[in-house]
């Protein structure tokens, strides 16, 4: 087995440190924790996980707090964890098979983001880079920091799976925490900005951030900002972004700025089903809605197949072909439709049913 280190940075996380620690014990991993100033009883509830802890002055600087943690790994490859992400699945000689099938690689795990604390209401799935080898790779950018080489701090390199799932509840809280969070986050980024104004993953971030606490005009206007730059369009964040910038020009009524914006790069996102889900919506969110345009992109949806079997969005096609047949005048098509949306527990396709008197 190759030797990890697990590598976790925190501050007054005594409401996740166990949940985040217990799992990790019943694996041969060393176990390093970073407090970075918890005024609470996090760092007494990680000693019954683990005695390696460290204590670093924040400095505002969530890297230099990450690249800390991995100066104090005694195994070169590290897994990194947040305190709010709980291992739920992991196979040993997967990891290991992994490792050694990708030597300079970075893996990414599996993680499950959810965003109401019933954690039975589904979440958003994502591959993030978090398995390296740590004197190849460091962290860069003061907050949402990336993994880098750490000779050019290029986060161009190769990446692959590895068999580890993480649910993450760090979206789940009450609207005032979600804005506390946000503010906090884009303070910081916006340091990013003045630092470097031409890059654009620091305002797809505080898009993101916005998107958190619903403020959809703001997430526009970051995510036009970061479009209106020079993008390569093979980096996964700007896939990623497109159709999170389609939903903010939707909600803030600006549908036809966003068809125009998109139908001249069509091609580039054209192999994206979530992209093609959105391009649906879009159509729908037109003044007049244009159901025959949108259906079109709901098929593309469902025959694209999805990169991954946990990255499937065909329950939004298929609840888009319910809804371009209602629009239609076609019901019993619709109602088909919803039904198999509904057979991935669809929330929206049940709330349809439930209003055709369908159980």
């Amino acid at each position: 087995m190759i030797p990890i280190s697990v590598c976790i940075i925190g501050k007054n996380e005594e409401k996740h440190i166990e949940k985040c620690l217990e799992p990790l014990t019943h694996y041969p991993f060393e176990i390093i924790y970073v407090d970075t100033g918890s005024t609470d009883r996090t760092k007494e509830l990680a000693a019954k996980y683990t005695d390696k802890i460290y204590d670093f002055e924040w400095i505002g600087d969530f890297s230099a707090a990450r690249n800390f943690s991995l100066s104090k790994a005694s195994h070169n490859y590290v897994l990194v964890l947040d305190c709010d992400e709980y291992l739920t699945e992991l196979d040993l000689d997967g990891l290991n098979e992994a490792i050694e099938a990708h030597p300079k690689g970075v893996g990414q795990l599996l993680r499950k983001s959810f965003y109401d604390s019933d954690l039975d209401n589904g979440y958003s799935p994502e591959r993030i880079d978090r398995l390296f080898h740590r004197r190849t790779y460091h962290y860069i950018y003061m907050i949402h920091e990336q993994v880098a080489n750490i000779k050019t701090d290029s986060t161009d390199y190769e990446r692959y799976d590895i068999p580890v799932v993480a649910d993450h509840v760090g979206y789940v809280g009450t609207s005032d925490e979600k804005r506390i969070k946000a503010e906090r986050n884009n303070a910081l980024l916006i340091k990013e900005i003045e630092r470097d104004p031409t890059e654009p993953y620091f305002y797809f971030q505080v898009a993101q951030s916005y998107n958190l606490i619903d403020d959809y005009e703001n997430a526009y206007i970051y995510y036009k900002k970061a479009f209106e730059l020079p993008l390569n369009l093979d980096n996964l964040w700007v896939h990623v972004m497109a159709p999170n910038f389609i939903n903010a020009c939707v909600q803030t009524g600006r549908a036809a700025e966003a068809v125009d914006l998109y139908t001249a790069v069509y091609d580039d996102y054209a192999d994206d089903q979530s992209f093609l889900c959105s391009m649906g919506t879009l159509y729908l969110n037109q003044d007049p809605p244009q159901p025959m345009k949108a259906m079109m992109e709901f098929v593309k949806a469902l025959q694209c197949p999805p990169k991954a079997e946990t990255e499937s969005h065909n329950e939004i096609a298929l609840y888009g072909m319910g809804y371009c047949n209602e629009l239609l005048g076609n019901l019993p098509a619709a109602v088909s439709f919803y039904q198999k949306a509904a057979t991935y527990n669809y929330s929206l396709a049940l709330e349809k049913l439930a209003e055709f008197g369908i159980s």
